[in-house]
C-alpha cells in the first residue's frame, strides 16, 4: 500500500511538473543507453564464446563438435525458455508486431531475459540465426516495462517500443538513420513531428554507449568502399532481379518449413527434429554456423577462401569454382538452417541470415562475371554490400532500411544509387510474387493486420465487442400488441428484439412498423409476432469490423443484430461504430 502511494505521488509530480516532451526525451535516453549496452554485451559475448570454441577445431576437417554444438546450444535455450523463464511464444519481430496489432503494445517482462540469454546461447553455440531480433525483443521489453510503470496509453507505448527497437539496431551496427527507418518500415510506427525526436535520441544514445563498450573487431563496418560507375547499371538491374527471386525463395522456404514444423504435436518433437537436421547441415557446411557476419567480413576483405575453413573442402580453398559452388550451396541452405534454428526452439531472427545470403549472392554474381570476362572488372566487395541490401529489401519488405543500412555500414553514401536500384527492384520483384514479408506472413495467416493504411489498421483494432449495445429492450414471443405497449413505455429505443426461451433471436419488431396500429384497441389481442420481421443479416462477436461495415453498406441498416451461435447478444450501430472509429484513429495516430 505504501509502495503504491509513493508511485502515485511520483506520477502526480511528474504529470504536474514535467513537460511531456521532456519526459519522453528522458525516457528515450534511458531506453537508448540500456538497450545499447545490452546490444554490445550480447554481440561481444557471442563473438567471444564462438571464437573460444572454434579456435580449438583444426582447419581442413569437419569436427563432430560442429554437429553437437547447435544441438547442445538450442537444447539449453529450449529448456531455459520453456522451463525456467516460461516464455516460449512470440519471440522477435513477430512477437512485437503481434503485440502492436492486437493493440496491447505490452510485452511480457520475461521477454527481456529470455531474449537476452536465449539469443546468446543460440547464436554462440552455432544456431544459424541473427542476434538482431533477440536484441530488439530485449529493447522493446524494457520499453514495455517502462510504459506499464508510468501507465502510458497505447500511442505513447507504441512510441516507446519504437525507441527500444531503434536503439537495439543502432546499438548493434551504429546505424542510427537506418534504425529509425527500420522502425517505420517493419514495425509500422509512423514517423511524425512528435515521434522523430525520441526515436533519434534513443538511436543515438544506443550507438554512443555501444561504441564505447563494444570491441572494434566485433563491429560490422567497412571504410574502403569504392564507387560503382553508371556503365554497370545493367549489371545492377540484373542483380536486383536475382536478389528478388532469391528473396522469394527465402520467404517460401521459411513458410514451408514453419508449416511442417508446426504440424508436429509437441515442442519437444520440434526440438528433436530441428536440431538433428541443423546439426547435420552445420557439420557438412560449417559456414552456416552462427550469424555469418564474420564470413562476410572475410569475403569483403578479400579472404573468401576462408569459407572452406574447418570443412572437408579446405584442400580446395584455392579452386575458384569450388568456392563458388560452396557459396551457392550455403546461400540456399542458410534459410533452411535459420528456420530450423527458430522453429526448434532457438531464439533468433532473419535479419542477419538475409544479409548473409545477400552478401553471398552479390559476391558470387560479380566474381563469376569477372571470371567469364575480366574486362568488365566489377568491384566484388561493393557488389557484396549491394547484394546484402537486395536480399534485405526483398525478404523484409524494407527497401529504405536496406539502402540506409548498407550506406551507413560503409560509412558513406558513395553506393547510394546502386543500392537504390538493386533494393527497389528486389523489393518489387519479391512482393509481386509474395505480397507478405517474412515477418508479416504469419500474422496474416492468423488474421492479424498492421499497416500504415490507417483505415485498415483502425478497423482491425476495433472489435464488435467494443461497440456492442445491450440496452435494447427484448420482448418474449408470446405477448400481445397490448402487452407490447408496456415495453414501449419503458424503452428508449425503436427496435425490439423478439427472443425465444433460450435467448435465441426469433425476429425484430420495429416501432415504426406498428406506430399506426398501436393505439387501435381493436387490434390489441393480436400477437406481436404478427408484426415481427426477420433481419436481412447479422454479425457475431468474432467477426472483424470490416465485415460489419460491409454488411451495413449492403443492408442499409443503422443497427445490426449481434448473434453468437443463434443466441442474441445485442446490436451494433453505425453511430457507435463511427464514434469508436474516430477515437481509435486519434489513439493510433502519433500526432
Amino acid at each position: 500500500m505504501k509502495e503504491n502511494s509513493i508511485i502515485d505521488r511520483f506520477h502526480n509530480w511528474r504529470t504536474k511538473s514535467v513537460n511531456e516532451d521532456l519526459f519522453f526525451i528522458i525516457l528515450s535516453i534511458f531506453i537508448g543507453l540500456i538497450t545499447g549496452l545490452a546490444a554490445a554485451l550480447m554481440k561481444t559475448a557471442v563473438i567471444f564464446i564462438k571464437d573460444l570454441i572454434l579456435e580449438h577445431i583444426n582447419a581442413g576437417a569437419n569436427s563432430i563438435i560442429l554437429f553437437l554444438l547447435p544441438v547442445v546450444g538450442i537444447s539449453i535455450t529450449f529448456f531455459f525458455v520453456h522451463k525456467i523463464i516460461k516464455d516460449p511464444k512470440n519471440h522477435g519481430i513477430y512477437g512485437i508486431l503481434m503485440s502492436l496489432s492486437q493493440r496491447k503494445g505490452k510485452i511480457r517482462k520475461q521477454k527481456a531475459i529470455s531474449a537476452f540469454f536465449g539469443g546468446i546461447l543460440t547464436s554462440a553455440f552455432g544456431g544459424s540465426a541473427g542476434l538482431e531480433s533477440p536484441i530488439i525483443s530485449t529493447g522493446t521489453s524494457v520499453s514495455s516495462m517502462i510504459s506499464t510503470y508510468f501507465n502510458l496509453n497505447f500511442k505513447q507505448t507504441t512510441l516507446l517500443l519504437g525507441c527500444g527497437a531503434a536503439a537495439a539496431m543502432s546499438g548493434i551496427f551504429f546505424t542510427p538513420i537506418a534504425s529509425i527507418i527500420f522502425v517505420v518500415e517493419v514495425l509500422v510506427i509512423d514517423l511524425t513531428a512528435n515521434s522523430i525526436i525520441p526515436l533519434l535520441i534513443a538511436s543515438i544514445s544506443a550507438a554512443i554507449i555501444s561504441n564505447a563498450v563494444m570491441p572494434s573487431e566485433v563491429v560490422f563496418q567497412f571504410n574502403f568502399i569504392e564507387k560503382i560507375g553508371f556503365r554497370e547499371v545493367p549489371f545492377l538491374i540484373l542483380l536486383g532481379i536475382l536478389s528478388g527471386m532469391m528473396s522469394l525463395y527465402f520467404k517460401r522456404v521459411t513458410f514451408s518449413i514453419h508449416r511442417k514444423m508446426q504440424s508436429y504435436n509437441t515442442a519437444f518433437t520440434r526440438l528433436l527434429v530441428g536440431v538433428s537436421i541443423l546439426g547435420v547441415l552445420i557439420y557438412l557446411f560449417p559456414a552456416l554456423y552462427g550469424e555469418g557476419y564474420d564470413t562476410l567480413k572475410q569475403m569483403i576483405e578479400g579472404n573468401a577462401s576462408d569459407i572452406t575453413d574447418i570443412s572437408f573442402l579446405y584442400d580446395y580453398r584455392d579452386e575458384f569454382w569450388v568456392i563458388m559452388a560452396l557459396m551457392f550451396v550455403v546461400a540456399f541452405l542458410k534459410v533452411i538452417s535459420t528456420t530450423l534454428t527458430i522453429e526448434s526452439g532457438g531464439v533468433g531472427g532473419f535479419f542477419a541470415p538475409s544479409v548473409f545470403t545477400g552478401g553471398l549472392i552479390g559476391y558470387m554474381y560479380s566474381s563469376m562475371i569477372n571470371y567469364v570476362n575480366p574486362a568488365w572488372n566489377l568491384s566484388v566487395k561493393e557488389y557484396t554490400v549491394v547484394g546484402m541490401a537486395g536480399l534485405m529489401a526483398g525478404v523484409m519488405h524494407a527497401p529504405l532500411t536496406a539502402i540506409f543500412f548498407a550506406a551507413e555500414i560503409t560509412q558513406g553514401y558513395i553506393l547510394i544509387l546502386p543500392l537504390m536500384i538493386v533494393a527497389t527492384i528486389s523489393f518489387v520483384t519479391s512482393r509481386y510474387f509474395e505480397p507478405q514479408s517474412v515477418f508479416t506472413k504469419y500474422m496474416v495467416d492468423e488474421g492479424e493486420v498492421l499497416s500504415h493504411h490507417k483505415d485498415k489498421t483502425v478497423l482491425h483494432l476495433l472489435t464488435i465487442k467494443s461497440v456492442i449495445d445491450t440496452d435494447f429492450t427484448s420482448i418474449p414471443e408470446n405477448i400481445t400488441l397490448k402487452e407490447f405497449t408496456d415495453y414501449v413505455s419503458e424503452s428508449t429505443r425503436n427496435i425490439f428484439p423478439v427472443l425465444g426461451n433460450n435467448g435465441e433471436l426469433l425476429g425484430i419488431v420495429d416501432f415504426g412498423d406498428v406506430r399506426k396500429v398501436i393505439f387501435n384497441s381493436r387490434l390489441y389481442s393480436k400477437k406481436i409476432t404478427d408484426y415481427m420481421i426477420q433481419p436481412r443479416d447479422f454479425v457475431s462477436t468474432t467477426d472483424k469490423m470490416e465485415t460489419a461495415m460491409e454488411k451495413f453498406n449492403e443492408t442499409g441498416y443503422y443497427n445490426m443484430p449481434v448473434i453468437d451461435n443463434g443466441i442474441y447478444k445485442g446490436f451494433v450501430s453505425r453511430s457507435n461504430t463511427f464514434s469508436a472509429y474516430r477515437k481509435m484513429l486519434i489513439d493510433v495516430s502519433q500526432d
